[in-house]
């Protein structure tokens, strides 16, 4: 896991610096996660490709401003957010709140319940595979990381609640939730 973020790290140093390869293999492993954040706001396939390749050309001119405060993804991700949302209220839509916590980007799985106002057979059939890899990755996790996702995930509980819950300090548990959104984001 280590030398995944190692690596990307290196690739967006070199696309910073220049290096289209570089910025190509970031846009090839990110692109799937944009469409399917996009495809729960928009069904049209025409329209996901669209705003897709928008999407990664904003991501590539503005890339010099990524100061790695946060990861790529939450940084991809509020780009994505934000671009769909622009381009839904351009065409006069009023577009969903899915009420996702930026923050928590790396661990983004949607409910179906919040699709089920836009749901296409599409996003379904998203949501469903994407359920069965996050459980899978869930199931692989050590116990420990593997509880502490489930309190602060779908408990909803505090870091406070849940290292009180586990008898250890808070940094433990922003450590273990770090550990596990990884090991997840590297299984997705």
């Amino acid at each position: 896991m280590r030398s995944t973020v190692m690596f990307e790290k290196q690739l967006i140093s070199r696309a910073k610096a220049g290096d289209k390869q570089a910025f190509g293999s970031l846009a090839l492993q990110y692109q799937p996660k944009i469409q399917r954040l996009i495809h729960c706001y928009i069904t049209e396939p025409a329209e996901v490709a669209d705003i897709t390749q928008e999407i990664l050309i904003k991501v590539y001119r503005s890339l010099k401003h990524f100061r790695g405060d946060s990861r790529f993804y939450t940084w991809i991700y509020r780009i994505t957010v934000n671009t769909t949302k622009t381009h839904l209220i351009n065409k006069g839509h009023h577009p969903p709140e899915l009420n996702i916590n930026i923050d928590d980007a790396e661990g983004y799985a949607v409910s179906r319940t919040v699709l089920q106002e836009i749901a296409s057979p599409e996003c379904e059939l998203i949501v469903l595979e994407t359920e069965s890899a996050l459980y899978q990755a869930i199931e692989a996790l050590p116990d420990e990381l593997s509880t502490t996702l489930m309190l602060r995930e779908l408990e909803g509980l505090s870091y406070e609640t849940i290292a009180d819950v586990m008898e250890c300090p808070v940094g433990t548990i922003r450590s273990r939730l770090f550990r596990a959104r990884e090991f997840i984001l590297c299984a997705l």
